[in-house]
This record gives structure tokens, C-alpha cells and sequence, in this order.
């Protein structure tokens, strides 16, 4: 990918940080063990820490470089903000990665979640989709939605068995003030409360039927018209892009290719939080 397009630039993500944190399981000191994504508005990777038993953690930074001379430092800041709040927010959650800190203006890291995205057909424990379910609920419980689940690669199936859920960049939450009470604001969080729970249903059906009774069949082949017409207006320009994108970097067509792990005029260390 040209480096005009990605988020960082021709810089990759530091190849060292300092937490300054008290709290148990975080090292002061990371280096980073591997990128997973650099794209247009975000790099994430993550981060080993030198002390024994540490927990890994993951570093999400936003855009900061121009898009042939518009400046888009200020749209990456307000993605990463709002992901940061939401991740804090639902951080009490057993099904979201623990938030660990805001890094600068333009960055944050929350712990790594032993485990692996959700595989096409894959079998999952017999609980994970209740627990996954109940998990969806919670969010939804505090006036939010998650938005992402038609991505199944954004849930994660743990070491322990559980479903996890990460990556809050397009999740919404209706804000608490009149804006937030307004109707439109109420019919807005409805819908995508909706299309959260068919999504669900969705990748349910596809990897425990086993589990659902002809009602819960038909709620997941149940696409409601707001989806139907998004797919059939966002789809054409997803393959389009795609395609686009594997031109400029034919790496990307190769599943499970790795991004380079940073480069020598990356930053070596930003603090984070308090002090160790």
C-alpha cells in the first residue's frame, strides 16, 4: 500500500513503549512483537512485555498523516478518542479486553485477549454463543450498540473458550443529552441494536444450528430492508476498493500476511498513564 494511504505514513509503530502504570501484570517496559494492521485510518500491533508474566498488551494508533495535502491528523485523534472512551467504558466486561491507557493524543492500548478470530465454520463451545449473546446485551444495556458483529473476524474465540469482542472504531453509543433523548437518536440506536442482533443469529446459524429451534432459524435468515439496501450500495465499492488495494499492494490479497514490525525512525518509547 502506498504510504500516503496508511495512517502512520512511512513510519510503523514503535518498536519500543514505556507503561507507567501501578497496576499488577503490566511491565514497564514493550517491545513490539508483531504489526497486525496498517491501514488508512489505523496501525495496531502488539506489544511483549520484558517483565516475567506480564500481560501482552496492543497498541492502537490513529491516522496522523495528510491525504495529499488535507490534513487528517485531527480525524484520527477523534476515532481514537472515541474508541478509547467506549473500550474504558465496557472495560468491566468478562467479553472486552481490559482498556490499559491512553498513549499521546493520538493512541491507546488495551490488554490482549489469549485466542483467535472466530474461523469460517468453525465449532465453537457449546456456551459461546450464549455468553456471546449475553455479552451484546450488556452493551446493549447501556445504550450503546457494537455495529461491526457482520465481521466475524471482530470476535474472538478464547483460549479459555469464551467469545471476546474488539475493535469499538465504528461503535456508537447515544450520547447522554438531549441530542441523545431525541427520537431520531432513540430510532437510530434500535436499528443498530437490531442489526446487532442479526448478526448474531447470522453466525449462530452458520456454526452452532444445532442450537436453534425453528423460530431462532428464521430470526437469523430475517434481514431486515436497512441491511439489504446497505449491502446492495456498499458492496460494488467494497470489491472495487479491494481490488484497488491489491494492486497497490499485492501482499494484501495473501491471507494472513503480516505488516513489517516498524521502522528505525519510529518513535522509541512514549509514556503511558501514571508511573510504575
Amino acid at each position: 500500500m502506498p504510504a500516503f494511504l496508511k495512517a502512520l505514513g512511512r513510519e510503523g509503530l514503535p518498536p519500543r513503549l514505556r507503561v507507567w502504570d501501578s497496576r499488577p501484570r503490566l511491565s514497564c517496559e514493550y517491545r513490539l512483537a508483531q504489526t497486525f494492521k496498517h491501514d488508512f485510518f489505523a496501525a495496531t500491533g502488539l506489544y511483549a512485555g520484558l517483565a516475567p508474566a506480564a500481560d501482552k498488551l496492543v497498541l492502537k494508533v490513529g491516522r496522523r498523516t495528510d491525504l495529499l495535502g488535507l490534513p487528517l491528523a485531527w480525524l484520527g485523534r477523534w476515532l481514537i478518542g472515541r474508541e478509547a472512551a467506549l473500550y474504558e467504558r465496557f472495560s468491566d466486561l468478562s467479553g472486552v479486553p481490559r482498556f490499559a491507557g491512553r498513549w499521546g493524543r493520538d493512541g491507546f492500548l488495551h490488554v490482549f485477549v489469549e485466542g483467535h478470530p472466530l474461523g469460517k465454520g468453525e465449532r465453537v463451545p457449546e456456551q459461546f454463543f450464549p455468553q456471546l449473546q449475553d455479552l451484546l446485551g450488556q452493551v446493549h444495556a447501556r445504550q450503546a450498540a457494537y455495529v461491526d458483529l457482520e465481521k466475524r473476524e471482530n470476535i474472538i474465540v478464547g483460549d479459555d473458550g469464551r467469545p471476546y469482542l474488539i475493535d469499538f472504531q465504528i461503535s456508537w453509543r447515544r450520547p447522554p443529552t438531549w441530542l441523545g433523548r431525541s427520537r431520531p437518536a432513540r430510532w437510530l440506536l434500535r436499528r443498530l441494536q437490531e442489526s446487532d442482533r442479526y448478526h448474531l443469529m447470522k453466525h449462530w446459524r452458520r456454526h452452532r444450528p444445532d442450537q436453534l429451534d425453528s423460530a431462532g432459524l428464521a430470526r437469523s435468515r430475517a434481514v431486515p430492508a436497512y441491511i439489504r439496501l446497505h449491502r446492495a450500495v456498499a458492496r460494488p465499492f467494497t470489491r472495487l476498493r479491494r481490488r484497488t488495494l491489491a494492486r497497490l499492494d499485492p501482499s494484501r490479497a495473501v491471507p494472513g500476511t503480516v505488516v513489517g514490525n516498524g521502522t528505525p525512525d519510529a518513535p522509541l518509547e512514549r509514556k503511558v498513564v501514571r508511573s510504575c
